[in-house]
């Protein structure tokens, strides 16, 4: 399998592009601000055919680029039903004070193909699966994908601003939540095999082992307490 990522933007968001191999169909998650040509370049570096956008959920950081990409390679674009509407209306999903300087450069609006995601979809793309999980708490529509471990990689979790390397996403903004947060790190996140590379929407990769062991909010959530007393700073814009 072949994942090739790279961060775009002024957030520094994580998109990636997954195919079976080389050469072949792919699927582009999360092509956020000034995505496209990061995008452009990787397909014609691995000579990848995208069949689909798919995304994590609706903040400007994520879908900047979702109408170019998707317009320029006729392709649907995949999110869940609660945060369509941030493709067309950034302002409302972050309100005024993050990011509104950008819009002037920025395409929003939906892209001609928009199919929506529900929680525990099979979704078989590109000669791949991703299993979607619906995880509230960073927006009302945030989800995750989980891809399945073969005998050649263990399972890979595309966790969006959910779960990052040493933290989580944030919960202050509109839609944002914290309990919900924590009962989606709960529902989706501690279930999963120490050995899951988490491949998440800002920042390094890591591994579920690795969170279970050292990330405080998944540490609290695994002992029961839940009391958002950790003090490490929370991302995602």
């Amino acid at each position: 399998m072949l994942i090739a990522g790279f961060p775009a933007g002024a957030w520094g968001t994580n998109c990636y592009l997954v195919a079976p191999a080389a050469g072949e169909e792919c699927v582009i998650i999360d092509p956020g601000h000034e995505a496209t040509e990061g995008v452009e370049e990787t397909l014609k570096k691995h000579r990848l055919k995208p069949v689909a956008v798919v995304l994590t959920h609706g903040h400007l950081d994520h879908v900047a680029s979702v109408v170019p990409v998707c317009g320029a390679h006729d392709v649907p674009a995949w999110i869940h039903p609660a945060d369509r509407y941030m493709m067309s209306d950034p302002e409302k999903a972050l309100g005024r004070s993050i990011g509104m300087q950008l819009l002037g450069e920025l395409t929003v609006g939906e892209p001609d193909d928009v199919q929506e995601l529900t929680d525990g979809t099979e979704l078989k793309l590109a000669g791949l699966e991703f299993t979607v999980a619906h995880a509230p708490g960073h927006t009302k529509g945030s989800v995750t994908f989980r891809m399945p471990e073969t005998a050649e990689i263990p399972s890979v979790f595309f966790s969006g601003d959910l779960l990052f390397a040493g933290s989580i996403g944030r919960t202050d903004l509109p839609g944002g939540d914290h309990a919900e947060m924590l009962g989606s790190l709960a529902r989706v996140c501690l279930p999963l095999d120490d050995s899951t590379v988490v491949l998440s929407g800002h920042g390094p990769q890591t591994t579920i082992g690795r969170e279970r062991a050292t990330n405080p909010y998944l540490r609290e959530v695994a002992a029961g307490l839940g009391g958002g007393s950790a003090a490490v700073p929370r991302r995602g814009m």
